[in-house]
């Protein structure tokens, strides 16, 4: 008997957290640091609260990663501090998804999915990006992760 709703995304782990391969499901932009958060606050702003599924790091660079689309992060320009975690050719990245709810400790849902095929629009996630003065300068590219 599966115990698992048909709402819950069956990439979302039952418990604890795992990594997820970039290219299969979804990808992800990460920001780090406070930068992240806010920038993650402003789309759930534009999007009366569900900008997609977001999750945040606590410990070390406390990265914000955005899951978007696959293949919707490559191939595009981002701004300096952005990364992109994708697949391609020779390259692979890994993303951190927690569970829903339990020890997920050092990461959380910023933003919960609302979906099993609903992500951050790439596109408004870039313009928000373009359109704010985000401080993202300080922060490594992970493209090449």
């Amino acid at each position: 008997m599966n115990t698992r709703s048909d709402e819950i995304p069956g990439w979302i782990p039952e418990s604890g957290f795992q990594l997820r391969r970039a290219g299969v499901r979804f990808d992800a932009v990460r920001i780090d640091g406070d930068a992240g958060r806010e920038l993650a606050d402003a789309l759930a702003e534009l999007t009366g609260g569900d900008p997609g599924p977001v999750v945040e790091e606590a410990t070390g660079r406390r990265g914000v990663y955005f899951l978007v689309p696959v293949g919707t992060a490559s191939y595009r320009p981002w701004p300096p501090g952005v990364g992109r975690l994708t697949a391609g050719p020779g390259h692979v990245s890994y993303i951190p998804v927690p569970a829903l709810d339990g020890a997920t400790w050092p990461l959380s849902w910023r933003y919960r999915p609302s979906g099993p095929d609903r992500f951050v629009h790439t596109l408004l996630l870039r313009n928000v990006l373009r359109c704010e003065e985000w401080e993202t300068a300080g922060t490594p590219d992970t493209a090449a992760d």
